[in-house]
């Protein structure tokens, strides 16, 4: 079967976020360590046994099986990748500046709000946890206690203060 050539679409160039909190590299290894001693090992053997069936050529189960497995060395390649290449998140205590890993208390709009800046993997807005990249998140690193910041959110420019740093 052949693999259709696809056009590179918008994202195709964009690396994924490497930082990880401790919880989620160990996640991320524990995934892969399953994907690797069960769901392979199940997949190659249905792989096998419908390969048994004959003509290959006009055995659809035997094509999707076989995609499926195609699909899960993909990802096996994908989170070794990610897994090699991670950095753990381990801020500072006491830091002077704003950095990954570090909960930031502001005032904005007269209320203070605290936010956890980590990974993109890892963001929860509803929690208060923003990523590095966001743009709240890429304003605040390197900034001190007592310095305002600006920045752009839905097409308004929001500015804040920085209280506290932990």
């Amino acid at each position: 079967m052949r693999v259709p050539i696809r056009k590179p679409g918008k994202y195709t160039h964009d690396q994924p976020d490497i930082n990880f909190t401790e919880s989620k590299f160990l996640e991320l290894k524990n995934k892969l360590e399953k994907l690797i001693k069960v769901t392979r090992p199940e997949v190659a053997t249905e792989v096998r046994r419908l390969a048994e069936m004959g003509d290959l050529s006009e055995n659809a189960g035997y094509q999707i099986a076989k995609g499926r497995l195609r699909g899960i060395n993909e990802k096996i390649t994908e989170l070794e990748k990610l897994i090699h290449h991670a950095i753990i998140i381990s801020p500072k205590k006491n830091a002077e500046t704003v950095e990954v890993g570090h909960e930031v208390t502001m005032e904005i709009n007269n209320a203070q709000k605290t936010f956890t800046i980590l990974g993109s993997s890892e963001t929860d807005p509803s929690q208060g946890i923003i990523s590095h990249n966001s743009p709240m998140g890429s304003a605040l690193i390197g900034h001190r206690v007592g310095d305002k910041i600006s920045f752009q959110s839905n097409e308004k420019i929001i500015t804040c203060k920085i209280i506290k740093i932990s």
